[in-house]
C-alpha cells in the first residue's frame, strides 16, 4: 500500500523561524562554496563542516560519542533515556555523496526526532570515499547495525538515511533481506540518492531548480565511490534491486531537487512489490530541506511525520 502525500509549509504546526527564502539562499551558498567538484575533497569537507556547525536542537538534547563495532558514532537523545534493552533506536546514515559530510549535519534532525518519537538516534561516521571507496561505507553500516541488533530487538530498530545515506540505508536493507536476516521495523529515506548511474542532465528543469546539487558534483561523487562498471550493482544503486519483502518505508523528498526521480521511482517499485510505502513530496523546496527543523516550518512537518512513522512501525 502506498500513502502518497504532497505537503506544503503551510501544513506545519508552527511557522518558520527563518523565512524559506533565506534558508534557500543558505542552501545555494552551501552548493556553491562546498559542493564544487573543482575543489579537493578535504576542502569540501572543511567548508561543509564550517557552514553546518551551528544547529538548533531541543532543550535537553544529549550528544554522545561512542564506537560501535569499531565505527565512530554519535548517539543523540532528548530527555531521560529508558532502560537500555527497551530503547527504540533509529540508525541514521548522513548524506554527502559518500565523499563529504558527517554526523554534525544531521544532529538537529536527530534531536527533534528523538524528542517526538521517544527514541535514541545513532549517527555512524562511516568511512568516506575516495580514500575508502565502496564497499567501505556499506561494511561500516552493516557492522554498526549488526552490533545494535545484538542488543536490541529488530522490531525496535528503524534504519534511516538522507541523500547518499538514504542509498546506503536501502542497500543495507536489501542485502539483509537477501541474506535472510531479521529486518528492522522500517526505513526512513530522506531525499535519497538511489541510482548513481542516472543521467541527471536529462532533467533540465530540475538542474535549473536545484539550489544545492549539480550533475557535475554527483558524477564526481559517483566516480569516487565506485567504478562506473559497478553503478548498476544493487548494493551501489539500490534502485536497481528488487524491492519486495521490505519492511514499511517512509520516503520524503522535495520537488525541486535533482534526486526527486529516485524517490518517486522507489515509491512506485516498492508499492508494486507489496511494500507498505508512505511517500511525501514538498513542492518547491530543496534537497535535504528536512534537516532544518526548528528553522523551517516544512522541516518541522517532515520530522513530525518521521516521528509518527517510527512510533507506528515499532508498535506493529
Amino acid at each position: 500500500m502506498t500513502a502518497h502525500t504532497d505537503t506544503t509549509a503551510r501544513s506545519a504546526r508552527r511557522g518558520p523561524r527563518v523565512p524559506a527564502a533565506v534558508m534557500r539562499f543558505g542552501a545555494r551558498q552551501i552548493g556553491r562554496r562546498c559542493l564544487d567538484p573543482a575543489l579537493p575533497w578535504p576542502v569540501q569537507r572543511t567548508r561543509l563542516d564550517q557552514l553546518t556547525r551551528t544547529s538548533v536542537m531541543p532543550r535537553g538534547t544529549t550528544v554522545e560519542g561512542q564506537a560501535i563495532a569499531g565505527v565512530p558514532a554519535k548517539l543523540v537523545s532528548v530527555g531521560a533515556p529508558g532502560p537500555e534493552h527497551s530503547r527504540l533506536t533509529v540508525i541514521h546514515f548522513h548524506g554527502g555523496g559518500y565523499c563529504v559530510g558527517s554526523a554534525r549535519m544531521v544532529r538537529s534532525w536527530a534531536a527533534y526526532l528523538s524528542a517526538q518519537a521517544g527514541c535514541r538516534v545513532v549517527l555512524p561516521e562511516y568511512r568516506l570515499a575516495p580514500e575508502h571507496p565502496y564497499p567501505a561505507a556499506l561494511e561500516d553500516a552493516r557492522a554498526v547495525t549488526d552490533e545494535l541488533l545484538r542488543e536490541t530487538a529488530p522490531g525496535s530498530v528503524v534504519l534511516s538515511g538522507d541523500s547518499a545515506g538514504g542509498g546506503l540505508a536501502l542497500a543495507l536493507l536489501t542485502s539483509m533481506r537477501d541474506e535472510g536476516k531479521d529486518l528492522p521495523a522500517g526505513c526512513i529515506l530522506l531525499s535519497p540518492w538511489l541510482d548513481l548511474g542516472r543521467d541527471r542532465r536529462a532533467a533540465a528543469d530540475l538542474v535549473r531548480r536545484d539550489v544545492l546539487l549539480s550533475p557535475e558534483w554527483l558524477e564526481a561523487c559517483a566516480r569516487a565511490y565506485a567504478d562506473s562498471s559497478a553503478w548498476s550493482d544493487p548494493l551501489v544503486s539500490p534502485l536497481c534491486a528488487p524491492h519486495s519483502g521490505l519492511p514499511p518505508l517512509l520516503i520524503q523528498a522535495a520537488t525541486s531537487e535533482l534526486l526527486s526521480p529516485d524517490a518517486a521511482l522507489l515509491a512506485t517499485s516498492a508499492s508494486a512489490a507489496g511494500v507498505d510505502v508512505t511517500y511525501s513530496r514538498w513542492p518547491g523546496l530543496w534537497h535535504d530541506f528536512v534537516l532544518q527543523p526548528g528553522l523551517l516550518a516544512a522541516a518541522d512537518s517532515a520530522v513530525a511525520q518521521s516521528a509518527w512513522f517510527v512510533r507506528k512501525v515499532a508498535a506493529a
